[in-house]
């Protein structure tokens, strides 16, 4: 299936591709009206493919050829086809068959079927997938090249160097998670790599940092850029790390937590050879340049470091999302089963997101009642219970919000709650029941328990009735009458 320009697919792949330097041609329309359309090449002038280090196991298919319509009254692009030539790829690496189902070809050369493509729009194929080869070294490259045809538009060329990277830089495989950060507190981070490949980053190296989950950075040196939110950055590096040696930051780089409502956030870094490389180099919106002391580097003991990717760290703030129960009493006559509506409200003032951790409540119904039914919908069907029941008598249903069961009664930051249908088996004096709530950030256990009082009524008369008693009674009046029937007929044939 084709993917567009304007979607969510492989979005690293097409933001580097239209981020970068454009090869772009375009040809207008013809005076005689034979080209009704024209067309726009989105491939970057430079693409990096891999580390040299990685030789024949590395791999990436997130080169595309973007293919857009510029907008006119032409109407659509017909019978858009991209045919691409890797064959200077040779001694640098080794394209396969990729694409989205649209390619053909097991190269050098491969064909890509985009059909039509609508004006002002635009397509998008990854139309091979690189791999390694042993042998090379930072910064060979070889060159791609490829045509752009369709039945109304004139053909557009276009090339891109690709380009091996320099080593890949280890980061820690794990880093420790860091709880009981106060909104507006500093924390520090110290980011670290190692080098274990044989080639020395003569380039330099590249450090960037990126916040989520309302956390911010405070540091802010002077060889290092930022978007203006302070969530990402990008800093550089003059050491040419060399084989067999590890780094760290000379100070730590620090941050906080900027949103008092959020619970969790993350802080991730990862370390490049190159500060400034194609397509995975500086983001495009760290435009704010520190005005602080730079940040240097300085070698440290190289432990730990195995990571080829990038690092974590998990943060935990203050902040919690305080729950209590909704409750009610279990009101009626024996024999009754009423409805009675139990749940929790949640006070914040942090915002419980995801599903797995949005907790639950438990019910410990009162003695001389039977949880009958606990009733859900969802998408239309539903179910009899909506909550686990206990596995004894006595025991507690465990309630957890964040199932589907729940989902046309949760209110994230408000009131969830559901109709337990209860029946009053006997009176039972002074009888409570108990529901208590639960979230992983809720940090104000006093409120966590409430009673679910019994307030039962005796039956009504006529229920004295339906029981084997009454229906033994009511057997023996019958026979009575029967039998006294019998007699007085006797009585009147004799007479």
């Amino acid at each position: 299936m084709l993917r567009r320009i304007r979607s969510t697919s492989r979005p690293a792949a097409l933001a580097a591709s239209l981020a970068a330097v454009l090869a772009t041609a375009v040809v207008p329309a013809a005076a005689d009206g034979s080209r009704e359309v024209a067309l726009r090449l989105g491939t970057p002038a430079a693409f990096r493919m891999y580390n040299a280090d990685e030789g024949t196991g590395a791999s990436n298919s997130d080169f595309v050829v973007p293919v857009a319509v510029k907008r006119s009254g032409g109407g659509a692009a017909r019978n858009v086809e991209v045919v691409v030539d890797t064959s200077g790829l040779a001694g640098v690496a080794r394209a396969a068959k990729g694409g989205y189902g649209n390619c053909t070809g097991a190269g050098p050369v491969f064909t890509c079927e985009y059909g039509n493509v609508q004006n002002g729009d635009g397509e998008a194929n990854a139309p091979f997938t690189l791999h390694g080869v042993d042998g090379v070294e930072p910064g060979d490259s070889g060159t791609v090249t490829y045509t752009v045809t369709a039945d109304n538009a004139a053909p557009v060329t276009g090339t891109t160097r690709m380009i091996v990277g320099g080593p890949t830089l280890r980061t820690p495989k794990e880093e420790k998670a860091v709880k009981g950060v106060r909104p507006g507190k500093s924390v520090p981070l110290t980011p670290r790599f190692a080098n274990h490949s044989r080639f020395a980053a003569k380039q330099g190296v590249a450090l960037h940092i990126s916040a989520q989950g309302g956390l911010r950075l405070m540091s802010r040196p002077g060889n290092c850029s930022f978007n203006t939110a302070y969530t990402s950055a990008w800093c550089t590096f003059a050491t040419e790390a060399a084989p067999g040696t590890a780094y760290r930051t000379g100070s730590p780089i620090s941050y906080t937590a900027g949103l008092p409502g959020e619970l969790t956030g993350t802080v991730s870094y990862s370390w490049s050879s190159e500060a400034e490389r194609p397509n995975t180099g500086k983001p495009d919106d760290l435009t704010v340049r520190g005005k602080g002391a730079p940040l240097t580097l300085t070698r440290t003991v190289d432990r730990g470091l195995t990571s080829d990717g990038s690092s974590s760290v998990s943060v935990e703030t203050t902040v919690q999302a305080d729950y209590e129960p909704v409750t009610a009493a279990v009101r009626g006559r024996v024999g009754d089963t009423v409805k009675v509506r139990l749940g929790l409200r949640d006070l914040g003032p942090g915002r419980l997101s995801d599903a797995e951790v949005l907790g639950r409540f438990e019910v410990v119904p009162p003695e001389g009642t039977t949880v009958t039914s606990i009733p859900f919908t969802f998408e239309d069907s539903g179910g009899t219970w909506a909550c686990k029941r206990p596995e004894k008598p006595g025991g507690a249903f465990v309630c957890d919000i964040g199932y589907d069961d729940f989902y046309e009664v949760r209110h994230e930051g408000g009131t969830t709650a559901i109709d337990f249908h209860i029946r009053i088996d006997r009176q039972v004096p002074g009888a409570r029941g108990t529901i208590r709530t639960y979230n992983p950030y809720d940090r104000t256990p006093g409120n966590d328990t409430a009673s679910i009082p019994l307030d039962a009524s005796p039956a009504l008369p006529c229920r004295l009735y339906r029981g084997p008693l009454a229906w033994a009674a009511g057997a023996g009046v019958v026979v009575v009458i029967v039998v006294l029937t019998a007699r007085y007929r006797r009585r009147r044939r004799v007479s």
